[in-house]
């Protein structure tokens, strides 16, 4: 019990770390949640900030999962007779959660979406490569980033009922990594909620591919 507990904490605190809030006080002199959305995620720091930040902000949010995902393979292969794979999804789980809700900053932070994709990638390397595609050419067609990310989420645990090889810890039956792909989407959809409300009266804030 003690492995799982102490992989949860560390996950979450490591998902605390908010990049975007760090970055934006140090090449802008401002708290990104401060402009704009006043989300702390990368699309707002583009916004906000610019696009170095926002490339910056992107890949350290994104190796967050990869990271908490490799601290509970770590624990895993250390500590005998634990669910290496329980250990994987508490450490997906909570690291977004930590980006989140961060302990660092006041519990007000970002939905978690860059985070999900490193968690993605390294829990299942081809669900994670269909989701940030699908989410991609949603992005491009939309021009809404909540879109392409919304639809990738609701997408996750509709590729676990299908796909059942390439996970980085096989689990018997998927059942449990069905389970931790219905947290993180629903996870994402209570992040997404003001987004999903401007989506459906079509006053949702759309990107330019142009600047």
């Amino acid at each position: 019990m003690a492995a799982y507990i102490i992989v949860a904490i560390i996950a979450y605190l490591i998902g605390s770390i908010n990049f975007s809030i760090i970055i934006s006080k140090k090449l802008a002199g401002f708290d990104v949640r401060q402009k704009g959305s006043g989300n702390a995620g990368t699309t707002n720091v583009l916004r906000s900030v610019g696009k170095k930040a926002a490339l910056i902000t992107l890949i350290c949010d994104i190796l967050k999962g990869v990271v908490a995902i490799g601290i509970a393979l770590l624990v895993g292969n250390i500590v005998q007779n634990v669910d290496k794979a329980l250990l994987v999804q508490l450490a997906g789980i909570f690291v977004v959660v930590g980006h989140t809700f961060p302990i660092f900053f006041g519990f007000k932070g970002g939905k978690g979406i860059a985070t999900s994709l490193g968690i993605l990638l390294m829990t299942n390397w081809q669900i994670g490569l269909i989701c940030l595609v699908f989410a991609l050419v949603l992005m491009a067609i939309t021009r809404m980033v909540s879109v392409g990310s919304i639809a990738a989420a609701i997408l996750f645990p509709v590729l676990v009922i299908f796909i059942d090889q390439n996970y980085i810890v096989p689990d018997a039956n998927n059942w449990k990594y069905l389970i931790f792909s219905i947290v993180l989407c629903l996870i994402v959809l209570f992040n997404h909620r003001e987004n999903i409300k401007r989506i459906l009266n079509g006053t949702e804030n759309k990107i330019s591919f142009k600047k």
